[in-house]
């Protein structure tokens, strides 16, 4: 038994022992108890079921005890709603070891359960940012009473957090939690393998960054290697016959890249007879639900999810991952991974089934990079501008008013709010946003007009999202469905896919975006808006050095994923060189410059050489296009006195962030057009030495 065992609370040592049956800690929660107990901030990461949540629950609920916390004393804070539901009775039966209490408060709990919480305050709730944003701006909620007992808040899949605007929303809204409660909070921060831990705990802090901090990591032991594979199918169809026929018996997981590609590959694989579910976005709450949990319970079966399950979320104990092409980072290829291999004498693995040529070197240069041992590090988004002018508007409706000379208070140093925070203040109230009583701010009616629909419930998300329609069979909500599958031309009914099942629509309600449907036998299409994520500069880099022949070490390759390497090496060739970069200047077309720099940094090579790259083209992770004409010493001497300037942004594109009109026109543009490009990757790339070719002349 180790001494951090003895250090815990004898109440929860004796439920280690007698109800959960363990004998010591693992490894990860030993190392935390000493950190969290001496009251640090702390980042704990381990591998997916590493026990992280019980590595900062058991030391927190002895601190609970022993320094006699009333009330509600810790927040628990994660990005999914469906990871709370799941979380919430075990983290309940911990806090009962000690009579305590946890309880669960989201968009989808209804108000009774709410009024019984503000009634008596759970020692421990579970919740999101947004739902927390919620309840300081809520009538129904005193913010002074209810976190006025407040000491810790955990922050469950901070990577989630960290790397998104939901991340920096929710820094905000601790900084004014803890100036209610009176005091700094504790912040514990989970998460499985980042890249760069130290910054991520710095982080955390927001402006308490004098705080003690520890990153608790110890090392893992050396188990089997996971059993990586990658496979060429060609199809969906294809993807669904092999699935169908491989691990018969097994409960496979299959990661896909969009909803519509979940939809189509649950209804190829029904067809084929496999018991199969889906998880995604636009399924409602309890179609998700009722999925999730007849998975979990059975075993011959199949559940194809988005991204939706790559967190923690338990669906039981799955025996394979498969994913459909390749995820575009190493960190969620590492997250839906570690979902395997949890029962003694498995191990992980992940089969790759890659559609066509970009997915398959997508895919061996990602694992290219992982066998290296890369990870991405965590970067939070560049200047968020916006959030700072949701909070100012949030604060507001929270205190009712807002001192024109005191409000920066509330924040402290969190860099929410950069030197131009004094410029979205005056636009806010120039506008309209607030309005001036003397040196008093209250909410303006342009506020009102803009986000004041159901009590402002839209300036407590940082997110945004197109328009959809809510699909209604009879009186059950089956999901929701973009716009454009109600509006284009079709022959005969219209028929949805959603669900992995086929829905005549048999009515539209356009004013209130609903849609009624009856179940068919087949038939429905998918579709929704949206483009993917681009690739990043190293996943870029190592997709080039699969092209020059390198082989991701650990990953097996089957011979048809390796024959159809060997031609996509051949034909692509000509792009790559080991003394540099490979400018392509044909005589009677325009040239590419091949850079292998990332999406990012491409952007950026187009905003800052207008004088070489042409600035009308779709940007990818490979090339860039040049103008007609260009020569290679007009390039070197671009490239040579190039100033670095971020992607240029059009009007249209601001509404992708939310919130943007509450800033200044150039301000919104400036922080979206920031968060566009790579100036350091471009500036590596524009280093490259240069090779010039003329194959197509040849």
């Amino acid at each position: 038994m180790t001494d951090a065992y003895s250090q815990l609370h004898p109440g929860v040592q004796y439920h280690l022992a007698n109800t959960l049956r363990w004998n010591d800690l693992r490894p990860t929660q030993a190392a935390a108890v000493g950190p969290v107990l001496r009251g640090d901030d702390c980042i704990v990461l381990a591998p997916t079921a590493g026990g992280k949540t019980e590595a900062a629950t058991f030391p927190l609920l002895t601190r609970m005890a022993d320094e006699g916390w009333e009330g509600l004393s810790v927040l628990y804070v994660c990005p999914l709603k469906a990871l709370l539901n799941n979380l919430q009775p075990r983290l309940d039966t911990y806090a009962q070891w000690l009579g305590r209490s946890a309880a669960l408060w989201h968009g989808d709990v209804g108000q009774p359960a709410r009024q019984r919480i503000l009634v008596t305050r759970p020692d421990i709730l579970l919740t999101t940012p947004e739902s927390l944003e919620a309840m300081l701006v809520s009538t129904k909620v005193d913010p002074r009473v209810f976190f006025a007992g407040l000491r810790a808040v955990v922050v469950d899949e901070i990577h989630a957090f960290a790397g998104d605007d939901r991340g920096w929303h929710l820094l905000a809204v601790l900084e004014r939690l803890s100036r209610i409660a009176g005091r700094p909070l504790q912040r514990i921060g989970l998460s499985a393998t980042v890249g760069n831990p130290e910054f991520l705990s710095s982080w955390l802090q927001g402006s308490y960054d004098d705080r003690p901090t520890s990153v608790v990591a110890p090392s893992a032991s050396v188990g089997q290697p996971p059993d990586v594979t990658v496979d060429f199918v060609h199809s969906i169809s294809n993807a669904a016959k092999i699935i169908t026929a491989l691990h018969r018996g097994e409960k496979r997981l299959v990661f896909v890249d969009s909803r519509r590609r979940a939809e189509e590959l649950g209804a190829a694989l029904r067809e084929n007879g496999v018991t199969t579910y889906l998880s995604h976005s636009s399924l409602s709450a309890a179609e998700r639900r009722r999925s999730e949990q007849a998975f979990a319970d059975e075993r011959d079966t199949v559940i194809v999810a988005t991204s939706t399950l790559e967190l923690g979320i338990d669906i039981g104990d799955l025996d394979r991952v498969i994913q459909i092409g390749s995820p575009r980072t190493v960190a969620s290829f590492l997250q839906r991974l570690g979902r395997t291999g949890r029962r003694t004498s498995t191990s992980r693995n992940c089969l790759f089934l890659c559609i066509d040529d970009d997915e398959l070197l997508l895919a061996t240069g990602m694992l290219l990079a992982w066998s290296t041992g890369w990870v991405e590090p965590i970067e939070p988004p560049r200047s968020p501008r916006h959030i700072a002018a949701q909070q100012l508007l949030a604060a507001t409706l929270q205190e009712h008013r807002l001192g024109r000379s005191t409000w920066k208070q509330w924040w402290g140093s969190l860099p929410v709010f950069d030197e131009h925070a004094d410029a979205i203040f005056d636009h806010l109230v120039h506008n309209g946003f607030l309005d001036a009583d003397g040196d008093l701010l209250h909410i303006g009616p342009e506020a009102e007009r803009r986000f004041g629909h159901r009590y402002f419930s839209e300036l407590t998300a940082v997110f945004s999202a197109p328009p959809e329609f809510l699909v209604m069979a009879g009186r059950d909500d089956v999901g929701t469905v973009g716009t454009e599958l109600l509006i284009g031309k079709v022959e005969g009914p219209r028929v949805l896919l959603l669900g992995g099942r086929s829905w005549q629509v048999t009515h539209i309600d356009w004013k209130r975006r609903r849609v009624w449907v009856d179940p068919v036998d087949s038939g429905g299409k998918a579709q929704w808006s949206g483009l993917p994520s681009g690739i990043g500069f190293t996943v870029a880099r190592s997709m080039r050095d699969v092209v020059r022949g390198a082989d991701p070490a650990g990953v097996t390759l089957t011979t048809r994923a390796r024959e159809r390497l060997l031609e996509l090496r051949m034909s692509l060739a000509p792009t790559v060189n080991a003394a540099g970069f490979v400018v392509h200047l044909p005589s009677d077309t325009s040239g590419r410059w091949f850079t292998w720099a990332g999406t990012a940094a491409n952007r950026t090579l187009v905003a800052s050489l207008p004088s070489v790259i042409d600035p009308r083209q779709r940007v990818d992770e490979r090339s860039v296009r040049l103008l007609p004409g260009v020569s290679s010493r007009e390039i070197a001497s671009a490239v040579e006195s190039v100033e670095w300037v971020d992607p240029a942004v059009d009007k249209a594109a601001l509404s992708g962030l939310k919130f943007s009109v509450a800033l200044p026109d150039e301000l919104a543009r400036e922080t979206l057009a920031s968060r566009l490009g790579d100036r350091a990757s471009a500036a590596i790339a524009a280093r490259d030495k240069r090779v010039i070719g003329h194959w197509e002349d040849d």
